[in-house]
């Protein structure tokens, strides 16, 4: 085998020096038919180790038969059905190769966005544990991330649940910071947002306030928003390490400071810019905000029970007692819980992120306290009434065992046997 650096000689040597191929073989110490090789070839020397074949060779038949019938078939399970006894590894390459011609190839085209068209939106966990109060930690808290397709530019928020009437909330503090909505949000198949392929009654109706509408990605397709989902990369990658945090506030506040001054004003190579700069054009085409805020939040209407306390999550909240038995409107923001009767405010408190907490007001207490206080009055003044005739005089109250004498009824006799006269 001649050496790249013999056959780059042996060319300069006959076609600048015009050495003869005897001349050039004596002046190397190599074969003439080595120079003539060399000459004939225009193609670089590169050793070829001659193919001796593979232990997947014989099996390759079967592979096939499996992955016709079944293109999506594990290396695993086939290496388990052949009883494949070597390698899986080189199964594995094998079967690599071979997949595409069933499973069918799936080319990704460059997609083009224009100015205010897509938003795409994600849930990020980032898998830390966040102090929430009350001695507990929560570390699957759901962090709402969106990008706009056209200038790249980010925004995010941790909530406190990923419920439908938090993402919405959590949508809409978005895109009222940025004043304006995009033409479509893109979202994957979010149990809250539209888990069968159709767009929840609560997500249609958030859409139709703003005029934009929800856009969902096919079933096991990340790369159809692929920009938000590497954009969580970023995020886990780039702002997670080293931090500490407080509690979902912090955390929202060190997001909120990373994305204004780093992350949305980075220089993007496909952008030629940053973020910042190309949102104003994204801006510019975006739809205007309703002059009505979208309802948001988690809302539900219910009788309140005796114990004048609603659930929100996990926890219970209370309520004025004096609106038991009637029917409460239960609204929950990221940060507030408030209940209204009739529209009249009975109950505010914060939101707790903890879970299985009691969250009380004293004045519902003391309230509640005073009316169990009069009820009972109230039953004890009826017991020691006495009864009065039409005409006027008493009527003298009798005790039940007279009823039981006057009628010969003894509850007090032993019971009869059995078989017996007695």
């Amino acid at each position: 085998m001649i050496s790249l650096e013999d056959w780059a000689e042996i060319r300069r040597l006959y076609r600048v020096e015009k050495l003869s191929m005897t001349e050039i073989a004596k002046h190397l110490g190599i074969g003439r038919n080595t120079v003539s090789r060399a000459l004939a070839s225009d193609r670089l020397p590169k050793y070829a180790r001659p193919a001796r074949g593979s232990k997947v060779d014989a099996y390759e038949p079967q592979i096939r038969a499996l992955l016709a019938d079944f293109p999506r078939m594990k290396a695993t399970v086939i290496a388990e059905r052949l009883e494949f006894p070597h390698s899986i590894s080189i199964l594995k390459d094998r079967i690599r190769q071979i997949r595409p011609e069933y499973v069918g190839i799936d080319p990704a085209d460059r997609t083009v966005y224009r100015p205010g068209e897509i938003t795409q939106c994600d849930l990020w966990f980032p898998g830390v544990a966040i102090p929430v109060g009350h001695g507990q930690t929560d570390d699957m808290l759901p962090v709402l991330v969106m990008t706009n397709t056209y200038s790249r530019f980010q925004s995010a928020m941790m909530l406190p649940s990923r419920q439908g009437g938090d993402l919405t909330a959590g949508m809409w503090s978005v895109i009222d910071a940025i004043g304006r909505a995009p033409k479509t949000l893109l979202w994957d198949r979010e149990s809250a947002i539209g888990p069968r392929g159709k767009v929840t009654v609560l997500a249609a109706a958030f859409a139709g306030t703003l005029s934009t509408r929800f856009r969902l990605a096919p079933r096991r397709d990340p790369e159809y928003k692929g920009m938000v989902e590497r954009n969580n990369d970023y995020l886990e990658g780039s702002f997670l390490p080293g931090r500490r945090f407080r509690s979902p506030a912090d955390f929202n506040l060190q997001l909120q400071t990373w994305l204004t001054e780093r992350a949305n004003r980075r220089h993007v190579r496909s952008l030629g810019g940053r973020p910042v700069d190309f949102l104003e054009e994204d801006y510019d085409h975006m739809i205007p905000l309703p002059p009505t805020a979208p309802v948001i939040g988690l809302k539900n209407r219910i009788r309140l029970a005796r114990d004048y306390y609603v659930r929100i999550g996990s926890n219970d909240y209370s309520v004025d007692p004096r609106v038991i038995g009637k029917f409460v409107d239960i609204t929950a923001s990221m940060t507030k819980v408030t209940v209204r009767c009739e529209g009249e405010l009975v109950a505010e408190h914060e939101r707790c992120w903890a879970s299985h907490q009691v969250i009380r007001d004293e004045n519902h207490l003391v309230l509640a306290k005073q009316m169990r206080r009069a009820l009972a009055i109230e039953r004890d003044s009826r017991e020691r009434a006495e009864r009065h005739h039409a005409d006027g005089h008493t009527v003298m109250l009798r005790a039940l065992p007279d009823y039981d004498a006057l009628f010969g009824v003894d509850f007090t006799a032993p019971p009869r046997k059995e078989g017996t006269n007695q």
